[in-house]
């Protein structure tokens, strides 16, 4: 029997529950990947109470996965422009599943929820969504599985020595 999930776009008073999710996705995510001391300083950059809602406040566009009344995942996304096509540019900031839903289906579904509301918020344009991954994240075959090519690949510094080593990669309709 496949795992029913209900998508719920969030609000502020999600924000506690992101916060709470992303204490165990993130930190499972990366745990091979970055050091504990730069996983912290992220999490703070990025999961702080204070941070989560200025992302909301800039336009980041949460929607949290629930099995019945249990957080199973999260997805936001932003509007960005369009590029120089003329097609509306989203970011997929951030798309995790709590690692006790992983291989349910939830990823995939986090991922539709994200173009859904890309096509519904592109004005009738054609859409481009754009996700920065780790390049040492096995998750890239995921994403590639779901229609996402390697466009580039950078070293952005975020702060306090650190560095994310990303691929950048893109999904475009025609």
């Amino acid at each position: 029997m496949k795992t029913q999930y209900t998508l719920i776009e969030a609000t502020k008073a999600h924000l506690p529950t992101i916060h709470n999710m992303a204490q165990v996705t993130f930190r499972h995510t990366y745990r091979e990947m970055l050091s504990p001391a730069q996983i912290d300083y992220m999490m703070e950059w990025m999961y702080s109470l204070p941070n989560l809602e200025k992302q909301l406040q800039e336009g980041h566009h949460y929607y949290i996965a629930m099995r019945g009344d249990v957080p199973c995942g999260y997805v936001s996304v932003q509007y960005e422009g369009d590029t120089p096509e003329g097609k509306a540019l989203f970011h997929l900031h951030k798309i995790y599943v709590m690692p006790t839903e992983q291989g349910m289906g939830l990823g995939r579904i986090l991922f539709e929820q994200a173009v859904c509301f890309a096509r519904n918020n592109a004005a009738g344009k054609p859409i481009a969504i754009e996700l920065n991954m780790n390049r040492d994240n096995p998750a890239l075959h995921f994403y590639q599985h779901m229609g996402l090519k390697i466009l580039r690949s950078g070293d952005f510094p975020i702060g306090n020595g650190y560095y994310m080593n990303d691929y950048i990669l893109g999904y475009q309709e025609p």
